[in-house]
């Protein structure tokens, strides 16, 4: 704020001037009283709460067990046994034979081979035909194709390092010459991602007309960070979309409608799962807002010291969420019974007034969209809150803060594509090294994998 000449200003201009820097003091004042933004009581993330000393704490005596106690179930096929024969008494010395002995004990000791690189040498031969004396060349495999010197195996461990784990390819580099023997550049490593993009974009397809197909969907975004020569260094976006088979991502620029209409197309699914984000709303027949964000507003609120309102809220929507987990065992005419005295308990909240300005802007907002809290009460399918798709982003917010971002749109599009792949594998009893194994391979990854 520029400091202005009093001795020019005139007795109305200064009496004007100190009122307008009174309001401004007021307005600090009142910010000052107001509780800190945590992660408890806001979308503050948990990395950036402050955690308060804790004084340590008795150790409990241990409990002894009734039983045997637990061990490590042994393997049903190991790939050797070795039979461990008594030769002699260690106490007199007599010498004994294998007849008559008896299993006494049995343990599994388990070592990793030695971990190499297996590498093939495909020659080609040819020559001129004898008939028409032409040139003839022998064809190489299918799944060895000339070019890069790595297969789908090293490519699949590559992306999984990178995308699942949050490997950078410096590290990635090391890891492989240490680990495996392999020295591979952090170019060739480069390189290798983006010649998958071609068959995750044949997996992403599938999913997305997997998504197209589903009745209810979750969604939510996250901030990503995108560097390039051509846009600079920006905020992008990633976005999520969550089915009970299908997990989708994507990485925009945009924040607006346009992103969903994009993977959605004609498609209006039956109910929608967000939060209160603009993009968000009329995209299906019916909506449910995530009871968590607006639990964490209750919260605030109540640590801003609204008496009342707040608590009695909170209460609400707890409850709420606790007849969600017992709906496998109700009937449909007890959801519907409880979801008319849940709108009458909230009829009667909305009643009562709220004593600050922190219970103020909750109430204003449960006005607003009070019309979404209790779909899930009587949909069977719909979750209370969105955490299935705010748990598929939280690896994408992990790799961003290890990573920095993304230095291409190709790098980009490559970790959405893989996060899609490992997100539907989970929900399809994949394990992720095997969705990205199956997704590279041009394999089905909607069908049920062993876990191993």
């Amino acid at each position: 704020m520029t400091r202005p000449d009093l001795s020019r200003l005139s007795p109305e201009e200064k009496d004007r001037l100190i009122l307008a820097l009174l309001d401004r003091v007021a307005a600090l004042e009142a910010k000052l009283g107001q509780p800190p933004k945590t992660p408890g009581n806001s979308s503050v993330p948990p990395s950036r709460g402050q955690k308060g000393n804790r004084p340590p704490h008795e150790k409990r005596p241990r409990r002894h067990r009734k039983g045997p106690g637990l061990t490590r179930e042994r393997a049903s096929d190991p790939d050797r046994v070795i039979d461990c024969l008594a030769e002699g008494c260690a106490h007199c010395g007599t010498t004994v034979g294998p007849g008559g002995q008896t299993l006494r004990q049995a343990y599994d000791h388990i070592e990793l081979p030695p971990l190499r690189p297996m590498t093939v040498r495909v020659r080609i031969f040819g020559r001129r035909c004898p008939g028409c004396r032409r040139r003839l060349r022998g064809v190489p495999p299918a799944a060895m194709p000339p070019g890069s010197p790595f297969g789908s195996t090293i490519v699949s461990m590559l992306a999984y390092l990178h995308h699942h784990h949050a490997v950078a390819y410096d590290r990635l580099s090391g890891l492989m010459a240490e680990l495996f023997g392999l020295r591979i550049s952090e170019g060739a490593i480069a390189n290798a991602l983006r010649r998958a993009n071609r068959p995750l974009e044949r997996a992403g397809a599938v999913i997305q007309a997997r998504l197209r197909q589903a009745s209810v969907i979750a969604c939510d975004e996250t901030g990503a960070r995108l560097t390039t020569d051509a846009l600079g260094t920006r905020m992008a976006w990633e976005w999520v979309l969550v089915s009970d088979t299908a997990v989708l991502h994507r990485i925009r620029t945009s924040r607006g409608r346009d992103v969903i209409d994009d993977v959605l197309g004609e498609h209006r699914p039956r109910c929608w799962v967000a939060d209160r984000w603009t993009a968000q709303q009329d995209r299906a027949d019916t909506h449910q807002v995530c009871l968590a964000h607006v639990l964490r507003d209750v919260q605030y609120a109540i640590d801003a010291g609204e008496p009342s309102f707040a608590p009695e809220l909170r209460r609400l929507l707890c409850w709420a969420i606790a007849i969600g987990r017992r709906r496998p065992t109700l009937k449909d005419t007890t959801l519907s019974q409880y979801r008319a005295q849940a709108d009458r308990r909230l009829d009667r909240l909305l009643a009562m007034p709220a004593i600050t300005a922190a219970g103020d802007e909750v109430q204003r907002q449960t006005k607003r969209w009070r019309g979404q809290f209790f779909t899930f009460m009587t949909d069977r399918a719909v979750p209370p809150t969105n955490n299935g798709a705010e748990r598929a982003l939280r690896p994408s917010v992990i790799f961003r803060k290890v990573t920095n971002g993304f230095r291409s749109i190709w790098g980009a599009d490559v970790h959405a594509l893989t996060r899609s792949v490992i997100g539907t594998g989970r929900l399809n009893r994949c394990t992720a090294f095997q969705a990205i194994s199956n997704a590279l391979e041009g394999q089905p990854i909607f069908a049920s994998c062993p876990t191993p």
